[in-house]
């Protein structure tokens, strides 16, 4: 049974969906949309399912050089597919329990494996700052939205700073981290627990013959995620520029920190109907369009997950039993 605390971040996550599910079909034209999704051209959608899931093979290539020298993790695409299959269908991204367990039971220490996993939610954090701060150079973007993306920008800044302090001196960080919470004993424990995580995750970075394949595979999949949505637009006849795709995965990344429902349930079509309107497309096309974005990488993965946690023969149960890990505990 989910104690208290999991069962209200769950309860709170399905009102987010609920609540955004509502906002993007209050004013839309709903009859409209089955029609819009009937021109979709269908090549091209595929194409741009493809691309995705090659972003996700680069995310798998990236990840072992995250790992510390000489650790040669192996099933690295395929936990990522279980990963992102269950934090499709399960609260909490719980799938990430999962996507660390099937790793770690290939000859990982499960720890290392989620301290890795931390320092991937750092990289990805940086580079949807960095698409956020570029699009306020480029763009006029509506005041409430403006002051969402400076405070993503500003603890961007603040974790590329914690980053680097950290991958340099860490014993000297370790040290302040103590002199900062040492009055309270439990916090201490707790901060040391965590530092000591991330400490153990900058490994691969601190190896210098990793450096670079870590930063040509992070801007891979980054033009792998760009590409899958500028052809998802000419899919669903938008004729929108590049600047747009980039647009939809910087919204789409602050959505993605919301609470919400499995899936991202409501989030998706609010972000990427809010990216859509500094493009001057209408609501209703944005909604359409949106349901088609998810929908192409919301199913592919999820069977491809399925099929692989198969493979794999492992479960959530199983990983939860065996590490003894609260999912939402993974979340960064």
């Amino acid at each position: 049974m989910p104690s208290r605390g999991r069962l209200l971040k769950i309860l709170v996550g399905l009102l987010v969906s609920a609540a955004l599910l509502v906002y993007v079909f209050r004013d839309a034209d709903v009859r409209a949309i089955p029609g819009l999704l009937a021109r979709t051209h269908w090549g091209l959608l595929a194409a741009s399912v493809a691309l995705n899931l090659l972003s996700l093979w680069a995310r798998a290539r990236r990840w072992a050089f995250l790992f510390p020298p000489g650790a040669h993790p192996s099933h690295l695409f395929n936990a990522v597919m279980i990963g992102y299959m269950g934090n499709n269908l399960l609260p909490l991204r719980a799938g990430e329990v999962v996507r660390a367990y099937v790793v770690a039971r290939r000859g990982q220490r499960f720890w290392t494996t989620v301290a890795t996993m931390v320092v991937e939610r750092v990289l990805d954090a940086i580079a949807v700052g960095l698409m956020l701060a570029c699009l306020f150079l480029l763009m006029t973007v509506p005041r409430e939205l403006r002051w969402a993306a400076l405070v993503f920008i500003s603890a961007d800044l603040a974790l590329i700073a914690a980053l680097v302090l950290v991958a340099v001196a860490p014993d000297r960080c370790e040290r302040m981290l103590g002199r900062l919470v040492g009055r309270w004993p439990a916090v201490q424990r707790r901060a040391r627990r965590v530092f000591a995580t991330v400490n153990e995750g900058l490994s691969g970075i601190r190896a210098a013959r990793h450096l670079l394949p870590i930063v040509l595979w992070s801007a891979g999949i980054w033009l792998l995620l760009a590409a899958a949505v500028w052809t998802a637009f000419r899919a669903a006849h938008l004729e929108l520029p590049w600047g747009a795709a980039w647009t939809v995965l910087a919204f789409l990344g602050l959505g993605v920190s919301l609470p919400s429902s499995p899936g991202f349930a409501g989030v998706v079509q609010a972000v990427v109907i809010i990216a859509l309107a500094l493009f001057s497309v209408p609501r209703t096309e944005a909604l359409s369009f949106s349901l088609l974005l998810h929908a192409s990488q919301y199913f592919p993965v999820t069977l491809w997950g399925l099929a692989l946690l198969l493979v794999e023969q492992v479960s959530l149960a199983d990983a939860s039993r065996t590490t003894g890990v609260n999912p939402a505990s993974l979340r960064t």
